[in-house]
């Protein structure tokens, strides 16, 4: 077996059923068990595997013999890793088969998508989902025959099969994410033309914000519920939040009051500013306790019958406060929501049981529907005078979700904010250079004391420097103080490194050495030339190619099939050139490329996020086999040719929790 991470199995489907850091954990598990005694057999496991996550807390060594014992009765048999794998799934499975899950532990709006075998999923979270999906997606032309789904059944997760559902829900969400002439939307598609719309689906949803750490293309395939639902979850969770923020809602300042401190406003997550504005109109009903989640606080339904009061007087109820019953009071609110025209995401009993996901989406329509709040031209002039940092943002974006697809301990909402403590900053030098962290003088949060983050902070930055970063005069103490540029700077060179690195392991034939941005640019002349083209870039900073051309050229060349030319516009206009733009960032994630760049990166020509397109590019070519990029047929009916193997795109697509497997820019 080869000792490179990336081919740790062959099996495409063990592969999708694990994480590179799990199957990283579980090799060195394996390895210390063989070297014990030399070799493994199968009468060796059901001891050995006594310190395994939930087949060792959930199962003693007899019942793991009596159950091994019965799956390969030869128990003389030599283990190898692939088939210590399949065993410690089968044990996993009979561990979820004799004690099941509570409905509390499924995948939710606030919980990060897991494909741990012993979630199960909520039913009224599935019908509330359908139930929107069955709303926003009723016109679409292509999925009109599908919808609208039974939320009694299991039929959305045959629905979802194709991935043209799931691409078109993320773009609800945000809009113009994925470029619809990339999905494949023939009514019967073929397994690589499947895969490629899930692979286009997984990166497009990190792309957004999604945490997709342990979900790959075969999970959708085999229609695995709690993963389908984890991430319709997300993607929903994402559009209901998409205004809570000072730039699409500017009227949010209100919540300010006579305190000034717009900054901290504008660095809360969308679920605080939501719980923020709840409070703020609670004050105003006089309601006496302070709403800090969205499950036992408002389970008694006192809250949202004060909320709506304020917000929808004509509406009011006189008996919903004096209800005493809160299952009666539960439904009155809901009686005085439909009113107002708020479409319904919860059941009385939903509220009753403190569904943490069904009431914030609740919360969030109100506020979407009606917010309540005044645009004061005192507060929007203010609003004016902060500086126009358009591309700190964009870069602030792509580094933020870059560092979310990673899989660490924390989700960051914004760079600036949630990496001052160091501790995220750690985690993800781990992941880049594995095992550069000295964790033993690291500082765990919470952390109460300054200096304890300022510690954190300057290892960081000894770190770079080591890793041969540009921090001249940078010190632990910027970064704790949240020095927005020295931050930018020094997240793009982090994210560089871990390219290059990528890049440098694979290129098998460079005997290790460092591959340089100039490398990148000579690899991409290089194929655009062998395609019969004329186009060659300059630099990553050469505007002639914000047309698109180049980039749709080098697609092209790296998988014949990708790009059909027939929607290639001339990039001459403006409207031209974005179009293109977002072809091209489509068709690289439909590809496997995980990149987090704009159209207008692209247009603009932004140095930085040209050179991570161009790497991911690179870098998925070198890490397939030329026969993997051209197995298929190539008839789709909306134009998209590109066709790959079904397991050609694991990797990449899984946004595995590993850095050194991902491929993430």
């Amino acid at each position: 077996m080869s000792s490179h991470w990336g081919i740790l199995v062959s099996d495409p489907w063990l592969q999708n059923q694990f994480t590179q850091a799990e199957l990283r954990s579980l090799k060195t598990h394996f390895m210390s068990m063989r070297r014990e005694s030399g070799k493994l057999v199968i009468a060796d496991l059901a001891s050995k595997m006594s310190k395994l996550k939930v087949v060792g807390e959930n199962l003693s060594e007899e019942e793991r013999a009596s159950h091994i014992q019965d799956l390969y009765p030869n128990t003389d048999e030599e283990v190898d890793f692939e088939l210590f794998l399949k065993v410690y799934l089968k044990l996993q499975i009979f561990v979820n088969s004799r004690i099941g899950s509570s409905p509390r532990n499924s995948s939710a709006f606030l919980k990060a998508a897991t494909t741990t075998l012993l979630h199960t999923i909520s039913e009224p979270e599935k019908a509330s989902y359908v139930a929107h999906i069955n709303h926003y997606l009723a016109q679409d032309e292509f999925l009109k025959k599908s919808l609208p789904i039974d939320p009694s059944t299991n039929e959305l997760f045959e629905i979802v099969k194709d991935g043209v559902l799931l691409c078109k829900l993320i773009n609800v969400a945000v809009p113009r994410t994925i470029d619809e002439r990339a999905i494949n939307t023939k009514r019967l598609l073929n397994p690589w033309e499947r895969n490629e719309n899930h692979t286009l689906c997984l990166n497009s949803a990190k792309a957004i914000g999604c945490t997709v750490v342990n979900i790959g293309t075969q999970d959708f395939i085999e229609g695995r519920r709690h993963l389908v639902l984890g991430l319709i979850s997300q993607i929903i969770k994402i559009q209901l939040l998409a205004d809570l923020n000072l730039k699409k809602t500017p009227q949010l300042l209100e919540l300010l009051g006579d305190s000034k401190d717009m900054e901290e406003l504008m660095n809360l997550p969308p679920e605080k500013i939501l719980l923020r504005w709840m409070n703020f109109h609670l004050k105003k009903a006089e309601y006496k306790k302070i709403v800090t989640n969205f499950s036992s606080d408002v389970k008694d339904a006192e809250a949202y019958a004060h909320l709506l009061n304020v917000l929808a007087p004509e509406y009011a109820n006189p008996s919903t406060l004096a209800v005493k019953n809160p299952f009666e009071r539960a439904k009155l609110v809901l009686e005085h929501a439909d009113k107002m025209g708020c479409k319904r995401y919860l059941t009385a009993r939903d509220i009753l049981e403190g569904s943490p996901n069904l009431n914030l989406a609740f919360v969030a329509h109100i506020f979407q529907h009606r917010n309540g709040l005044s645009a004061l031209t005192k507060q929007i002039s203010l609003l004016e005078t902060l500086p126009d940092d358009t591309q700190d943002s964009r870069e602030e974006r792509a580094f933020r979700l870059w560092i979310n697809s990673l899989g660490n301990s924390a989700y960051i909402n914004n760079v600036f904010e949630d990496l001052r403590n160091g501790w995220v900053l750690l985690e993800t030098l781990d992941k880049v250079s594995p095992g550069i962290v000295n964790w033993k003088i690291a500082n765990k949060p919470p952390i109460k004391m300054p200096f304890r983050k300022v510690e954190n902070c300057n290892q960081v930055v000894k770190l770079g420097k080591q890793l041969k970063f540009s921090l001249v005069n940078v010190a632990g103490n910027d970064i704790v103080q949240g020095n927005k540029k020295l931050i930018l700077a020094y997240l793009w060179q982090l994210m560089r490194c871990n390219i290059l690195q990528l890049l440098k392991n694979l290129r098998f034939h460079s005997h290790g050495k460092e591959i340089t941005d100039a490398d990148i640019l000579e690899w991409a002349n290089s194929k655009v030339c062998s395609s019969g083209s004329q186009s060659r870039m300059g630099s990553f900073k050469d505007k002639s190619f914000s047309d698109g051309i180049f980039f749709l050229e080098l697609l092209s060349s790296v998988q014949p099939r990708a790009v059909s030319w027939g929607l290639v516009t001339k990039g001459v206009t403006d409207q031209e050139k974005t179009m293109n733009a977002t072809y091209i960032i489509s068709i690289a994630r439909k590809l496997g490329c995980s990149i987090f760049l704009l159209p207008e990166d692209i247009t603009e020509v932004n140095q930085k996020m040209i050179l991570t397109l161009t790497a991911s590019i690179m870098y998925w070519f070198l890490k397939h086999p030329h026969e993997e990029r051209t197995i298929g047929t190539s008839d789709s009916e909306s134009g998209n040719q590109l066709e790959t193997t079904s397991n050609s795109t694991l990797d990449d697509s899984a946004s595995d929790s590993s850095v050194d497997e991902n491929g993430n820019m």
